[in-house]
């Protein structure tokens, strides 16, 4: 279901007919948005970053993410609302590399040069390895013996 790039949300019959096609998608992400960023807010609570040190929250928050994007990229990709809901949505309201961009910024300054590009490659790398670790598991997990069909 994409999104006809000649719609102009600035005209009224254009933006009902959106919301009227996309209504139920937009709704389920928005739901899941503001249930990613309250389950961010509550890590960032927990594992508050201090100024000059390893931002673990953050980087919590972001690969535990990656990973559960791995694992809805196998698992729940043929469900209509789901997949928006979890991943656009709750996933993309979780995690913030946003916030690593400007915590990364703010380490690379004099004296923290050697702490900020731990962070930064360290998120990345982090990342890449959790989202491939979600997709490998659930692969694992999801295999059917020989001889089954599904």
């Amino acid at each position: 279901m994409s999104v006809d790039p000649d719609v102009d949300v600035h005209v009224p019959a254009q933006r009902r007919e959106l919301a009227r096609t996309h209504g139920g998608v937009l709704a389920v992400i928005a739901l899941g948005g503001g249930l990613g960023a309250l389950a961010r807010f509550g890590i960032a609570q927990w594992l508050p970053t201090t100024p000059g040190h390893f931002p673990l929250g953050t980087f919590v928050i972001n690969v535990v993410g990656c990973f559960l994007i791995g694992v809805l990229m196998i698992r729940w990709g043929q469900r209509p609302l789901l997949r928006p809901f979890l991943g656009v949505g709750i996933l993309g309201g979780f995690t913030t590399f946003s916030t690593y961009a400007v915590e990364t910024r703010a380490l690379l300054s004099p004296g923290e040069v050697p702490l900020g590009l731990l962070y930064l490659f360290g998120t990345l790398a982090g990342a890449m390895l959790a989202v491939l670790a979600g997709v490998v598991l659930m692969r694992l997990l999801t295999r059917r013996p020989a001889g089954v069909s599904a």
